[in-house]
């Protein structure tokens, strides 16, 4: 594994220091970088996808245990010193894309796409903060291949995954999460677990796919769609929100008035009505 010291001469190499705009805090911390993984429960020829590897401290831990390794960086001199460190030593299990993960907001870069294939998946991956939710819940919605995700992240983003209704972090990440998989912390780090330190607060986060819930992605899509356009008005009635998204007079489901107000419900109730606004909306 790597220590500082080391990453600081691959850092050398590329020809740059840590690159703020970036997200560039590199995780140093070989105890939680072996929590992650052992989270993970990767086994031997498991495919793992990794974005943002940097120096490759968490990638050579992954490679260690025999997993199948596809890599997305965007910074091309870390690229480079990738290709010529980890794809050189693992060339039959390391596969390096570079470039950003994300195609557009949601959307995942097409050839991190094609590498994937349609076999199952997890990510495993200290995120870039800035791309983390939107490629989270781009797997989560649009990739059931995706069985799982053990990342380090912001700590108010996990909490905001995991958030239940009525609290002030709950709102369209929680919902999807939740409804889709099973959320929880593997662990808070501290920002001297990083170089350079951070200046927020960090955590490990896992989500774990529920096996039933592979099935249909166009629904997932059109699900986590309708609960974004709810929580734009949070804090209004149903009754005013739902019609404006439906020209016509939706079946209320059991538990749910029109003086509610989206942040009060359950995210199974949440899911509950944006399938009878799906029915009478979407599909007419």
């Amino acid at each position: 594994m790597q220590t500082l010291s080391e990453i600081r001469e691959l850092l050398e190499r590329a020809g740059h220091p840590p690159k703020k705009a970036l997200g560039q805090n590199f995780l140093t911390d070989h105890n939680m970088i072996r929590k992650l993984v052992d989270d993970a429960g990767v086994a031997e020829n498991e495919r793992v996808l990794e974005i943002g590897p940097g120096t490759g401290a968490l990638s050579i831990e992954l490679l260690e245990r025999g997993v199948k390794l596809i890599a997305c960086e965007l910074d091309a001199a870390l690229a480079q010193v990738l290709r010529e460190t980890l794809g050189e030593q693992y060339p039959d299990r390391f596969d390096l894309i570079e470039g950003d993960c994300l195609q557009r907001k949601r959307v995942i870069n097409p050839e991190i796409v094609d590498a994937v294939g349609s076999e199952p998946f997890k990510l495993v991956a200290n995120l870039p903060y800035h791309a983390a939710t939107p490629l989270m819940l781009a797997l989560m919605t649009k990739h059931p291949n995706c069985t799982g995700m053990f990342v380090t992240i912001q700590h108010e983003v996990v909490q905001r995954f995991g958030a239940q209704s009525g609290t002030k972090e709950y709102g369209t990440i929680s919902v999807i999460a939740q409804q889709l998989g099973s959320v929880g912390t593997i662990a808070k780090l501290p920002p001297g677990c990083f170089w350079p330190q951070p200046g927020v607060a960090s955590a490990m986060m896992r989500w774990v796919r529920q096996p039933d819930h592979t099935n249909d992605p166009d629904w997932w899509v059109s699900f986590a769609e309708i609960t974004q356009q709810l929580f734009q008005s949070r804090r209004k009635q149903l009754a005013g929100v739902v019609n404006k998204l439906c020209t016509s007079q939706i079946d209320w489901p059991d538990g749910i008035a029109p003086t509610d107000r989206i942040d009060a419900l359950s995210p199974d109730r949440v899911q509950a009505l944006c399938r009878a606004i799906h029915e009478i909306c979407y599909t007419q």
